[in-house]
């Protein structure tokens, strides 16, 4: 985990929820097991759409998976009430290693 992943969730996590929530999803999310699921199955939960081959940031992460680098897990969290998974930080990421096998499994941290 890097350490801008977290305030990169923060940042997105702000504009959906008031910041004493944000706060504490951030501490739960740092606090978190790593877990596995598969990309394709993430993509289902959470609803949204692969991003383009032109996506610059899905090209430095497709570059990082063909060098072999590890990758930052997800961090993702369940929004029980509209039925589907928010990816506060890795949308990138799951975007380039789902090109590369929608079966592979990715690295998450879920609250």
């Amino acid at each position: 985990m890097e350490a801008h992943d977290y305030s990169a969730a923060q940042s997105y996590l702000t504009l959906l929820y008031g910041e004493e929530k944000v706060t504490e999803m951030i501490i739960k999310l740092k606090a978190a097991l790593i877990v596995e699921f598969k990309a394709k199955d993430i993509f289902r939960a959470s609803q949204l759409s692969l991003l383009g081959v032109s996506n610059s940031h899905v090209e430095k992460d497709r570059k990082k998976i063909h060098k072999g680098k590890m990758l930052s897990p997800l961090l993702i969290l369940r929004d029980q009430q509209n039925g589907k998974l928010i990816i506060a930080d890795g949308y990138h990421r799951l975007c380039a290693i789902y090109e590369t096998n929608e079966d592979a499994l990715i690295k998450c941290k879920i609250i």
